[in-house]
């Protein structure tokens, strides 16, 4: 019979085997974004895939059966008398971050264990995270049981990350590809300068928990980030994922796209984890998982979830010509008026994070002003239809496209000597065995312990701690020990190879050589299919994903990869308390139901703004850029985004 160990702990982890949960990803980037296509269809919620009895550590202890499906694992206590309403006993997959393997410390103990991470939520609604450890001790030998332990990781961490199973029940780590390697890039003045903390504490134990290989560096400047992967050889990298506000990824993004083989690295699958002030993007990824609206610490533990995940999804993005000629790209939005004056006044107040928005939009009302102008926009092909009432958009055709429904749900090579690696250490419980109540002594994960023998997602998995029962096979990679982690941030040496610093400065011109093939040369006439709106506006904003901010839904129904460019205005004319309704309505996403005569909206798939007032802000994903004309047009896919697997929208586990 097996044996099972429920322990309940926060921030403490014991002696481990490391289970590698990501899928590896092809070398070449474009196949790579290929094989990032939505996870295959889950199996059906009920089905059990694995069933077994176990018991607890001590021997004395209750013993439970434990089942595992597509969605959940089921706890079942059996003796010494089974619970009519067990408390804990349904962990939903998508509370958890990741398992591995764990053997006792004792010779005498044959048992062997492994271990999930959860971050169930508390009545409160925050997350904590939740370790539970299940001990397996059904046969006579450590290696028949470590074989049975594997067999339940491997079958979990295949869910987690949308592998299939095989149909014939041989489940073995053999299943498991080797971890990708993952570039974080923090910083550390993001938000309320809680960036690194919050990395620290959370972010990076969540991600070793799921097995994940990573390098972070931390930024010092303005355009750090771009520069950084301007230089970086991709082929060693599955991934980018920046642990900051918007403005990181939008460096990181036209750094990909200023390179010379622009047409590949711009597939590199790139993620973002929230600790801004805005977080938009990361609005829209939690929602596209199924997470009910979260803000600060909630939102980035759920991102960071669906991060451990794995999986991507074609992100598109916007190529933004300038006045001057100079272009840059967006993945959130381009906004002048209202919008763009709040986002540029508030910097003074960004020590009160995202509550610096509130205080700019009380003072920017206090301070209507309105400005005039031009939008010309490319209307989208198809006019799909819309969910919300016809009669609570402005009913000109002129002014109205009406919004699309909803999509359905749906081993590394060497790294490169510009990054050095960030060690991690983690505090870890006492493993105690039966025979001895010695603890286990505090190892990292990512060194100041023993050095990791081998993957043991992969074949011939070796064990953290030296065991001379197990080897490593042949070729298997080596993890080097590494010194504690610092408190102060990542030095990068001179010899980096990093190019040199330059001075800071706002959005800086692409070189992309991607044509925008929809847009005439700013200045010249516009074709005749275009559609002009010419006055006095509050405020005009084109936006991609769903989110202007974490808690802002301006565009309820777009999607990542819909394609389309989606332009809102409120013209002169409404009052301030109207506007601030307008606003609150946008936490909920049903601002277009007010039936606000001055609110318009369009799907376009290329645009150009005129301002005709000498004096405004322009705002490119939230960085001021130059101000004066304009114009836009959107590349369907051209990116791609670390997303998780979908979820059901407003079906929280």
């Amino acid at each position: 019979m097996n044996g099972l160990l429920e322990a309940e702990e926060q921030d403490q982890r014991p002696e481990q085997e490391l289970t590698r949960s990501w899928g590896h990803r092809p070398r070449s980037t474009l196949v790579r974004a290929k094989t990032m296509a939505p996870p295959p269809p889950p199996l059906a919620a009920s089905t059990p895939l694995l069933h077994g009895e176990f018991g607890s550590y001590p021997a004395r202890g209750p013993r439970f059966a434990l089942t595992l499906t597509s969605q959940a694992l089921h706890i079942q206590r059996l003796r010494p008398k089974p619970e009519a309403r067990p408390r804990g006993g349904l962990v939903p997959l998508a509370e958890v971050s990741g398992c591995c393997t764990l053997r006792s410390r004792s010779p005498s103990d044959s048992a062997a264990y492994f271990c999930i991470y959860t971050y169930p939520r508390s009545r409160r609604g925050s997350r904590r995270r939740t370790t539970r450890t299940f001990r397996t001790d059904g046969a006579t030998t450590y290696e028949e049981n470590r074989a049975e332990a594997q067999r339940w990781a491997t079958a979990l961490t295949c869910l987690l990350r949308g592998l299939p199973l095989p149909g014939d029940g041989e489940i073995t780590p053999d299943l498991l590809p080797r971890p990708p390697r993952l570039l974080l890039l923090v910083n550390p003045f993001g938000g309320r300068g809680l960036a690194w903390q919050w990395c620290k504490n959370y972010v990076l134990p969540m991600i070793s928990e799921a097995g994940l290989s990573f390098n972070l560096i931390q930024t010092e400047r303005q355009n750090h980030a771009r520069e950084l992967v301007q230089g970086l050889s991709l082929s060693e990298w599955d991934g980018i994922v920046t642990v900051s506000g918007d403005g990181l990824l939008h460096e990181v993004l036209n750094g990909l796209l200023d390179r010379p083989d622009w047409e590949e690295a711009v597939k590199m699958p790139v993620g973002i984890l929230p600790c801004g002030s805005g977080n938009a993007l990361a609005g829209a990824v939690n929602q596209h998982g199924g997470f009910e609206p979260a803000l600060g610490l909630d939102l980035l533990l759920n991102c960071s979830l669906l991060l451990c995940r794995g999986g991507g999804h074609p992100l598109d993005l916007l190529s933004v010509t300038l006045a001057s000629g100079s272009r840059c790209f967006s993945f959130l939005s381009v906004a002048w008026g209202f919008v763009s004056d709040v986002d540029i006044q508030s910097e003074r107040f960004r020590a009160l994070g995202s509550a610096r928005f509130t205080l700019g939009t009380v003072l920017g009302l206090a301070t209507l002003h309105t400005y005039r102008g031009r939008l010309s926009y490319l209307p989208a092909t198809v006019e799909p239809t819309s969910p919300t009432p016809v009669h609570s958009l402005p009913r000109a055709k002129s002014e109205l496209t009406l919004t699309p429904d909803p999509a359905p749900p749906m081993a590394h090579s060497p790294l490169h000597r510009s990054v050095s690696d960030l060690p991690l250490p983690l505090p870890q419980p006492a493993l105690a065995s039966p025979g001895s109540p010695e603890p286990l002594p505090i190892l990292s994960l990512n060194g100041g312990g023993p050095e990791l023998a081998g993957d043991w997602g992969g074949a011939g998995d070796a064990p953290l701690s030296p065991d001379p029962l197990l080897s490593s096979p042949p070729g298997s990679p080596k993890t080097a020990l590494h010194s504690p982690v610092a408190e102060g941030a990542p030095v990068i040496p001179p010899s980096s190879g990093l190019p040199p610093p330059t001075p800071d400065a706002r959005v800086a011109a692409s070189t992309c050589g991607l044509p925008d093939h929809l847009l005439p040369p700013l200045g010249t006439p516009l074709p005749p299919d275009w559609v002009t709106l010419e006055g006095d506006f509050v405020l005009m904003l084109a936006i991609s994903p769903s989110h202007l901010g974490a808690d802002l839904v301006a565009a309820p129904h777009a999607r990542f990869d819909d394609g389309l460019v989606h332009l809102c205005w409120v013209r002169s004319g409404i009052s301030r308390a109207a506007l601030l309704r307008l606003f609150l309505a946008m936490e909920r996403g049903s601002q277009f139901s007010l039936g606000c005569p001055q609110l318009g909206y369009a799907a376009a798939r290329a645009f150009r703004l005129e301002p005709l007032t000498p004096r405004g802000v322009l705002t490119v994903d939230g960085e001021q850029v130059e101000y004066g004309p304009l114009q836009a047009q959107m590349h369907p896919g051209l990116g791609t985004l670390l997303t998780g697997p979908p979820g059901c929208p407003g079906r929280e586990p």
